[in-house]
């Protein structure tokens, strides 16, 4: 086997255009400051030759690396999936690229993810959550580049966040069963004692137990079980741990519609009837939770919305959108959706309500 073929260079592209290495580099980095049919010659060389440009080169020499830093906990998830694809859409047309890590909701991973990234010197660092290790924290406070959190609305952000109160979508979801009467309330989330820990999953509960108490009602229905991040059989083992606890469980929360789902089919295994006999709320409003049958009520977040804010804050952080006038936590709210699984309260199954 022969050597692999010689990379294209600057210098030949300069040559096949017939300009100076200076032009071609001025086209590529900011091609108005050049005239169309020089800069349509150049373009034409890289095409042909098929060059491209060494961007860790070109950013030693002008301090500028041109990529977001984002770490999220997962990619499997379809709201950070959404979040994702909403924070890339803004910042292209500012020519920014987004470097994905994800940590599967370990602290430690997170750590390791921020240090991996300030290394390459991005121009701005989005991370889900406000919940990090302490010398995360510190990294990023150091960092000297924009920092925004995301998914959460924290008093104190270590620099920017955009996102909304996991805990008061917890007291939604827990309000809207006690107003239907239901008294045998229980909810379904994660475990807190493994290295994988879903900080948002978990406010949400505490909001939701915070409501309970708040009624007058027990909170020892509310559930922590496996770890994260949860999934359909998490859900349908949670619930099913639920059920040989409290077997006159009247409503539960799922801290996702992933869980919910799970849940639901649980209780069709089960016999028992959504909402008839249980009533059943989920959060994230994924796809499969319209979709199934009945379809799950949900608190719905526009993870889309989180990423264009969070992109659209950055670019004004950097110098290349509208000057930032936003408050430093920016709150995208929530909404509650109610569907097919929640119904008012029967004091004795099979009863009138």
């Amino acid at each position: 086997m022969g050597s692999p073929p010689r990379k294209p260079t600057m210098q030949d592209v300069s040559r096949l255009a017939g300009v100076s290495p200076m032009t071609v580099s001025r086209v590529l980095a900011d091609p108005q400051r050049v005239t169309e049919p020089t800069r349509r010659r150049v373009l034409e060389a890289v095409a042909q030759l098929r060059y491209v440009p060494d961007m860790v080169a070109g950013s030693l020499s002008s301090r500028r690396t041109s990529f977001i830093a984002v770490i999220l906990p997962t990619l499997t998830n379809a709201n950070f999936a959404d979040t994702a694809h909403g924070l890339t859409e803004a910042l292209r047309p500012a020519d920014y690229q987004p470097l994905i890590g994800y940590t599967m909701y370990r602290l430690d991973e997170e750590e390791r993810l921020i240090r991996a990234m300030l290394a390459r010197r991005p121009e701005a660092v989005v991370v889900a959550g406000t919940v990090h290790t302490k010398a995360a924290s510190e990294l990023l406070h150091q960092a000297g580049v924009p920092v925004v959190e995301i998914w959460e609305r924290p008093d104190r952000p270590i620099d920017r966040a955009v996102g909304f109160s996991n805990h008061e979508a917890g007291r939604a979801a827990a309000r809207r069963l006690i107003a239907l009467g239901h008294r045998r309330i229980g909810a379904l989330g994660p475990g807190i004692d493994g290295a994988a820990r879903d900080f948002r999953g978990e406010d949400r509960l505490a909001g939701f137990a915070a409501a309970l108490r708040e009624a007058g009602l027990g909170d020892e229905l509310v559930l922590r079980h496996g770890e994260p991040p949860v999934s359909f059989d998490h859900g349908a083992r949670a619930l099913a741990v639920l059920l040989e606890r409290a077997g006159d469980v009247e409503a539960v929360f799922a801290v996702s519609d992933i869980a919910a789902v799970g849940a639901l089919m649980e209780c069709r295994r089960r016999g028992i009837r959504v909402p008839e006999d249980l009533s059943l709320i989920g959060f994230g409003d994924f796809e499969i939770g319209r979709q199934c049958v009945p379809s799950i009520d949900t608190i719905r977040v526009d993870a889309q919305r989180i990423g264009r804010r969070t992109g659209e804050l950055l670019l004004a952080l950097l110098g290349k959108g509208s000057p930032a006038g936003e408050p430093a936590s920016l709150d995208v709210g929530f909404e509650l959706v109610v569907r097919e699984t929640t119904a008012a309260a029967r004091r004795e199954r099979g009863g009138e309500p």
